[in-house]
């Protein structure tokens, strides 16, 4: 595995652009977040493709509209999730990015293809991890009486929803709240959650060894916070 502390570069006309390889599976709202940063120069990074698991979501439709290249299969046309990881990731490899970003990607990576890119890959995620891993997150935190709610985004690792959390937003969660509500309410801040960690990545003042996190060259000990200016504190 090659070291994380040092990722893959391209050079660009303004210099050196973070290179992104995104996996989204719907509408690609947190991808189209990406897209616009780019394109403002606001982000110094490079979306390199735009990969799916639905060859007919929105995500591809907005890749191609910004002209971005794509890659999308049906999982049901190979044999099992390892067969169809092999050639998604097979795919991104041959693009060489330093990041890979899951916007969106509502598939279970398998443990092979985690492994091989432990701290090159994070993940969005709709709630204050370790607290509701996996499905139904605002449902859940709603039901469960939570009193803060949120997004994270992790390193993503062979156990679903568990790696080092980078970062997180936190919204509260009122009386009232219904699903649709509460959920409104996080993805307005994921937006700026995912910018903000890509754009930290993108300037190297996050790096990976592993899944090991260090943030201006001190370990990572607990999740950075959106502030309410949307920059990310420790």
């Amino acid at each position: 595995m090659a070291d994380r502390d040092i990722p893959a570069f391209a050079v660009g006309g303004s210099g050196q652009t973070l290179r992104i390889v995104v996996l989204a599976s719907g509408n690609g709202s947190n991808l189209q977040a990406l897209i616009d940063a780019i394109a403002s120069k606001s982000l110094p990074a490079c979306i390199v493709a735009v990969c799916s698991d639905k060859p007919d979501c929105l995500a591809l439709q907005r890749a191609q509209q910004a002209g971005i290249a794509t890659w999308a299969q049906r999982p049901r046309d190979f044999a099992n999730r390892e067969a169809f990881d092999d050639a998604l990731f097979a795919h991104i490899d041959t693009l060489q990015p330093a990041l890979i970003v899951c916007a969106g990607y509502m598939r279970v990576i398998s443990a092979t293809a985690a492994q091989r890119h432990v701290g090159q890959m994070i993940n969005l995620h709709p709630s204050l991890l370790p607290r509701h891993p996996g499905l139904h997150t605002h449902a859940r935190a709603l039901e469960a009486g939570d009193r803060e709610h949120g997004a994270s985004v992790h390193l993503v690792t062979a156990e679903l929803d568990a790696g080092p959390v980078i970062a997180q937003a936190r919204v509260p969660v009122h009386g009232n709240d219904s699903e649709d509500a509460l959920s409104h309410r996080v993805r307005a801040r994921e937006h700026p959650l995912l910018l903000g960690v890509v754009a930290l990545f993108a300037d190297h003042r996050l790096r990976t060894d592993g899944n090991a996190i260090t943030f201006d060259g001190r370990p990572l000990d607990s999740p950075l916070q959106l502030d309410c200016h949307d920059q990310l504190q420790r």
